[in-house]
């Protein structure tokens, strides 16, 4: 796999040990166990997977080179980089500045802009639409494009239904820029429809099945489905793509629904005919953080430490599948632990930071899961694992059982 050229500073000085360890000894990832850090009183458990993946650090080597490279120029991202705040906070000290926020709102007037202008397009992609007013001022849009390859795979598959004349259904957040990516891509060559889960898809099948009137669904999917969408004809024969960062069991728990509903409508004789089966399009990357973080939830543990952006779709999902289990703090730094007492934490429910007391259980040995979402720079977990273990003045040198761990 190819190595890219990240800064120094989102490395740890241990972690990446660890996760290389692991891989040379599990080099096909058949072992999804956690790593376990024992330093006496306290033991931290790291999920198999987490942290930077491909995509994300594919995006990070670019933009940083297009800064190395080109002094004297004015820089610009449509939006976020990457869902995570140091890393966008870092380009915009280096003179990077946003031109939209998360939601597609405009932060810099496009007429502001001219030919001479660099324009990154971020990992999560871009809108034929946005393309087009690029290349209206005379900006290349692909010269300076880190979309990662994975989500570049759903536009393709999309593409590949489209011409096999199946209608694209999106499982992801219609407001989330991949999710608008996707939509603007595959709407271009096939019908197209978000849903938001497995919900929603539960209602897409009511339509189906004729079990609900037509005229319902474009008001249920007001803004979620492509123009000239008819939904008498166009839900006959289906593929499902999905937002990269959702839950790869929500998405196949999807498609089951959709396999199921077209073999009650047509037949399994016929199912071939109106359905497509698109495994292909998971992200590897998301798939085997989610399935760390499962095996991470059978070993026993007094609560769980999720580290990333709050607006992160992937550690949210995360967060959720931790908090099923047991306590789990969603923080986007160690400045977010304000003492051994004190943690202030992101509720993904109230989407408000709250603050927990006497968050660390007081008992003789003490458990903790510690993980990560996938543009959350290694450095940053190394750090909330610093500080708590600084809570506890008996436990072992963080580097002497590290290099037990990987000598052993």
């Amino acid at each position: 796999m190819k190595k890219f050229d990240i800064p120094q500073f989102y490395r740890s000085s241990f972690i990446t040990k660890i996760k290389n360890t692991r891989k040379d000894l599990d080099p096909r990832k058949k072992d999804f166990s956690p790593t376990k850090l024992d330093f006496g009183p306290v033991r931290f458990l790291l999920a198999r997977h987490f942290g930077f993946c491909y995509g994300v650090e594919n995006a990070i080597d670019i933009a940083y080179k297009t800064i190395e490279d080109n002094p004297d120029k004015r820089i610009f991202l449509l939006s976020e980089m990457i869902h995570n705040p140091g890393v966008n906070s870092d380009l915009q000290k280096l003179g990077v500045k946003f031109l939209m926020d998360t939601t597609g709102k405009s932060l810099i007037d496009w007429s502001e802009l001219t030919k001479d202008d660099i324009v990154i397009i971020p990992a999560f992609g871009t809108t034929l639409e946005i393309e087009q007013k690029l290349n209206d001022l005379g900006i290349d849009p692909y010269r300076y494009n880190t979309t990662c390859p994975f989500v570049e795979k759903v536009w393709n598959r999309s593409e590949q239904l489209g011409k096999q004349n199946y209608t694209v259904i999106i499982h992801g957040k219609h407001y989330h820029e991949e999710t608008r990516a996707t939509f603007s891509h595959s709407k271009t060559t096939a019908p197209s429809v978000i849903v938001r889960d497995l919900n929603e898809a539960k209602i897409l099948t009511s339509f189906i099945l004729d079990e609900k009137p037509a005229v319902e669904f474009y008001q249920l999917f007001n803004g979620k489905y492509s123009e000239g969408f008819d939904v008498k004809f166009h839900l006959n024969k289906v593929g499902v793509v999905n937002q990269t960062t959702m839950l790869a069991t929500e998405t196949q728990e999807i498609a089951d629904l959709l396999k199921e509903t077209m073999i009650k409508k047509f037949g399994i004789e016929n199912l071939k005919e109106h359905f497509a089966d698109t495994r292909d399009t998971l992200c590897y990357a998301t798939n085997d953080n989610q399935e760390a973080t499962y095996a991470l939830l059978n070993v026993p543990a007094d609560f769980a430490i999720v580290v990333g952006g709050y607006n992160s779709s992937n550690t949210s999902h995360i967060v959720e599948l931790c908090e099923e289990k047991l306590p789990t703090y969603f923080i986007s730094s160690e400045e977010k632990i304000l003492s051994s007492n004190i943690i202030k934490h992101f509720d993904i429910h109230s989407h408000k930071e709250k603050e927990t007391h006497n968050f660390i259980p007081s008992k003789e040995k003490v458990d903790i899961i510690l993980t990560s979402g996938a543009s959350c720079p290694d450095a940053i977990v190394e750090a909330v694992l610093r500080k708590i273990h600084s809570y506890f003045p008996g436990a072992k040198n963080i580097e002497e059982v590290v290099n037990e761990y990987i000598n052993s």
